[in-house]
């Protein structure tokens, strides 16, 4: 495996290189090696950290949870440390492969950059890890200085999406099962209840959650946004990775489920034609919303799904409590299929001359139990320490947003279904591609084996070591 993704690797920076030889006129296009000494040989520690992210979710939790915080400018550009270090924040967001084209560009010149310019903490993404983590760019936690006892009570998954032959090369503070989000309001209308517990009775396998779709579609509701919304539950179930011998790209049966779901659901008006993260989508989870719910998992639901149920959003002088729009009219439950969905993981970048304070960063803000339970406390995120996440569990703890439910309690039990096996370094293009190639599938402008055709063009392009689309038959 590690010679495949290494391939792929070189593939994916190789445009990032050509602009940064262009520049400096070189034509040169040898993957370069990263020659600069081990961190942890540098006697003298450097005084500035570069972290590189693409929204400022890691940097909320660093500026309120790292004990070593002095103070913060009023741009939040940087952070200054009790010791003086001063944290410089580069924030380059997701859109167009945005973040990952910057970032390549900048990893390529890291072995000649200026000590105070080197990076020294990245966050990379589940769908793209193996990209980051089988390669030179990125470092062995362990060289960095933590220790099996310090990530003892971390989730295994969240440590093998990072891992390769055995070395772990990130940490997160984050573990990410997902739920299914479901407005009481409109439960109550269609199923005469907004218990978690009957929802999920009606809500347990997929013919069931058909079902309900049917009767909210009778009452005048829709059982999901658009068309991606249901997409991570069939993915993150599929029986083999995407690609199994970097040539061939193998379309799962769950996906052709997920697609023949998402078709029928459309052409029957169960759906309302949105896809992630647009307007449309975002305004179906707020007050004036007729969707009966939202597969989301740990951060969606804290970080994105409680926003949008906002009438006066929080930056125009709102508050997130009862009142203001629908806040505590959602709840979760299992839903049909347990899944996960993201995460973000720190990485200690090669080259890095802060060694001993990107280890500290990881050590207080990944494996610290209190610090992990009192973010879960404070932000309902759901973080990566089981026995602190057990002990919410099985206490009084509520969340307002959801009624007063300790929502908790079941990302306990859905995380204890997570399966990483299939996970592999084609999964973010594949999952992209095969999304946006069948929208015109679904909303009728060409016929499936038009679909499948342009998928197979678009992944082809993509990764110009893929051959051949193997379809279930």
């Amino acid at each position: 495996m590690k010679k495949n993704v290494k391939t792929i690797l070189a593939l994916l920076l190789a445009f990032a290189m050509v602009f940064s030889m262009a520049a400096c006129g070189s034509s040169s296009s040898d993957e370069p090696a990263a020659e600069e000494p081990a961190a942890e040989e540098t006697a003298e520690q450097g005084k500035v950290l570069n972290i590189w992210c693409w929204n400022d979710e890691f940097q909320s939790r660093f500026n309120d949870y790292y004990p070593e915080v002095a103070e913060i400018a009023d741009d939040k550009s940087t952070t200054t440390l009790k010791d003086g270090t001063v944290v410089k924040w580069t924030i380059n967001p997701n859109e167009g492969n945005n973040y990952q084209d910057k970032l390549d560009e900048a990893l390529l010149k890291q072995a000649d950059a200026a000590a105070d310019d080197k990076i020294d903490i990245f966050l990379v993404e589940a769908d793209y890890a193996l990209k980051y983590v089988d390669s030179d760019f990125t470092m062995d936690v362990k060289e960095i200085g933590l220790t099996d006892d310090d990530m003892a009570e971390q989730y295994q998954y969240t440590k093998d999406i990072v891992s390769v032959d055995g070395v772990q090369k990130g940490t997160t503070w984050q573990a990410t099962p997902g739920l299914f989000a479901y407005r009481r309001s409109i439960a109550k209308d269609v199923l005469g209840t907004d218990d978690p517990e009957k929802v999920q009775e009606a809500l347990a396998s997929w013919d069931k959650f058909d079902e309900v779709a049917a009767k909210a579609h009778d009452k005048g509701y829709k059982m999901l946004s658009g068309y991606d919304d249901a997409y991570r539950t069939f993915s993150n179930n599929v029986s083999a990775p995407w690609v199994a011998d970097d040539t061939t790209v193998n379309v799962d049966a769950n996906i052709m489920k997920w697609i023949e779901q998402t078709k029928d659901y459309t052409d029957k008006g169960y759906n309302n034609k949105t896809s992630l993260w647009d307007e449309n989508w975002a305004a179906d989870q707020g007050p004036k919303g007729k969707v009966f719910g939202f597969f989301y998992s740990t951060w969606g639901i804290n970080f994105t799904l409680l926003g949008n149920s906002l009438e006066t959003p929080v930056d125009q002088g709102g508050k997130e409590e009862v009142g203001n729009g629908i806040y505590g009219d959602y709840a979760v439950c299992y839903g049909p299929e347990s899944y996960y969905w993201g995460g973000t993981w720190i990485c200690a970048a090669t080259g890095t001359d802060n060694s001993e304070l990107v280890k500290d960063v990881m050590l207080k803000l990944t494996c610290d139990k209190d610090i992990m339970k009192q973010i879960t406390l404070d932000t309902q995120d759901y973080t990566n320490n089981q026995s602190a996440m057990q002990e919410i569990a099985e206490s009084d703890f509520k969340s307002d947003f959801l009624g007063g439910q300790n929502h908790i309690a079941l990302f306990v039990e859905a995380a204890k279904n997570i399966d990483m096996s299939n996970a592999g370094p084609y999964d973010q293009g594949c999952n992209e591609k095969i999304q946006t190639a069948f929208r015109d599938y679904f909303d009728g402008n060409v016929d499936e084996d038009k679909a499948k055709a342009n998928f197979e063009q678009a992944i082809m392009e993509l990764y110009p070591n893929l051959q051949e689309v193997n379809w279930p038959e």
